[in-house]
C-alpha cells in the first residue's frame, strides 16, 4: 500500500513530497469561505510543487470540496495522482433548510448529511463522488467517522466497500476516524488497506501507537496521519495562548508541552510546524501526512517544511526531555 502514495505515475516527485497530501476540508469552506478561484489556485500550486495525493469527502462542504477538486484535477493524467474520498454520509436535500450549514462549513444549508453505511448507501455515495470529481474510480475510499454514527457502522461500511473494491471502482479501502477504538480488529481481519487517523498520532498524542500503528505495521496496512498540527496548537513556530487542540482551546498543560517542544525545535534550527509534519513519518506504518490547505501561500509553506531536513539530534533531544518516546525509529 505504501507504493500507492510513494510512486504515483511516471511524474511522481521524489520523497518526501510523495508523503504529503493536500487535505480537502478547506476546499469545502471549512471554518470560512474561499472562492472557487482560490481553490483552483491552491490545487494548481500544489500540483506545481509536486503534491500528487489529494484527500476529500462528501462531508466537506456538502460536496463542494469534491467538485472543486475535480475541477482542479481535470485534464491531468489519471495515473499521475492519487485521490481518496469517503463514505458514510450521504448528501441529501435538507428537510428544514437553513441559511447556512451547521456543521462547520461556510456553505448554504439547503443540503444535509444522512448517515448510511449500507451497500446501497455506500454505492450511491461512491457514484455521486465520482460524478462530482469527474473520475472513473477512486484510489482510496474510507468509511468516514463510523465511531460517530453507531456501533457496527465500521464493519457494515467495510463490507460494503469490499464489494465495490472487487468491481474495480475503488482500488483500496479503509477507515477514516478520530478514534482508535476497534481499528486493530479490522486490521487483523484483513478488512482494511489504509487507515486515516485524525488527531491521534502527533507530537502531542501517542495513543495510537500500540492500538493502531503497531498492528498496521505488522499487517502491512498503510496509515495516513491527519491533524498533525493538533488543529492549531502546533501550526505556528511559537504556540499561542488561545490556540486550539482538537478543535477546543488548548489547556495550560498542552500549551506548556507545546512550548517546551518549540524551545527544543528552535535550538536545533527547526520550527515547530516542520517538526510536527515530520514526526509522524518517523513511524514505518505512516505512509503519508495530509494537510488542509486553503491558499497557494499555505501550499508553499507546507512544501518548504516538507523539504526541510530535520536533524536526528532534535528527536534525541525531545526524547531525553521526555517529550516524545525514546523508542523512535
Amino acid at each position: 500500500m505504501s507504493d500507492l502514495f510513494q510512486r504515483v505515475g511516471r511524474t511522481a516527485p521524489p520523497a518526501p513530497l510523495s508523503q504529503i497530501g493536500l487535505g480537502g476540508g478547506p476546499l469545502g469552506n471549512f471554518g470560512s469561505a474561499i472562492s472557487d478561484e482560490a481553490a483552483e489556485a491552491t490545487i494548481e500550486r500544489a500540483w506545481e510543487r509536486g503534491i500528487r495525493y489529494f484527500d476529500t469527502a462528501p462531508h466537506y462542504g456538502l460536496g463542494l470540496s469534491e467538485r472543486r477538486l475535480g475541477a482542479g484535477l481535470a485534464g491531468r493524467k489519471r495515473e499521475d495522482f492519487v485521490v481518496s474520498s469517503k463514505v458514510g454520509r450521504l448528501v441529501v436535500p435538507a428537510e428544514n433548510p437553513q441559511e447556512f450549514d451547521d456543521d462547520g462549513f461556510a456553505v448554504p444549508g439547503d443540503l444535509a448529511r444522512r448517515w448510511d453505511f449500507s451497500f446501497s448507501g455506500v454505492e450511491r455515495s461512491l457514484d455521486e463522488s465520482l460524478e462530482r470529481l469527474g473520475l472513473d474510480f477512486i484510489d482510496v475510499l474510507f468509511v468516514h467517522d463510523p465511531d460517530q454514527a453507531w456501533p457496527g457502522a465500521a464493519s457494515e461500511g467495510l463490507e460494503s466497500l469490499a464489494a465495490l473494491k472487487a468491481d474495480g471502482r475503488v482500488k483500496a479501502v479503509g477507515v477514516g476516524t478520530n478514534s482508535v477504538v476497534g481499528l486493530d480488529v479490522h486490521i487483523e481481519a484483513g478488512a482494511v488497506d489504509v487507515i486515516m487517523l485524525a488527531n491521534r498520532y502527533s507530537l502531542l498524542t501517542e495513543d495510537a501507537v500500540a492500538s493502531v500503528l503497531e498492528p498496521a505495521e505488522a499487517a502491512g496496512v498503510a496509515v495516513v496521519a491527519v491533524g498533525v498540527f493538533g488543529t492549531g496548537l502546533l501550526a505556528s513556530p511559537r504556540p499561542r495562548a488561545g490556540a486550539t487542540l482538537e478543535y477546543r482551546a488548548a489547556d495550560a498543560d498542552a500549551l506548556a508541552r507545546a512550548t517546551a517542544i518549540a524551545d527544543i525545535c528552535e535550538a536545533h534550527g527547526v520550527d515547530l510546524p516542520t517538526a510536527a509534519m515530520a514526526y509522524p513519518l518517523l513511524h514505518p506504518a505512516v505512509t503519508a501526512v495530509a494537510l488542509g490547505m486553503r491558499s497557494p501561500e499555505e501550499v508553499e509553506q507546507n512544501v518548504a517544511r516538507a523539504t526541510t531536513e530535520v536533524p536526528p539530534a532534535l528527536w534525541t533531544a525531545l526524547a531525553e526531555a521526555g517529550l516524545v518516546p525514546a523508542t523512535l525509529r
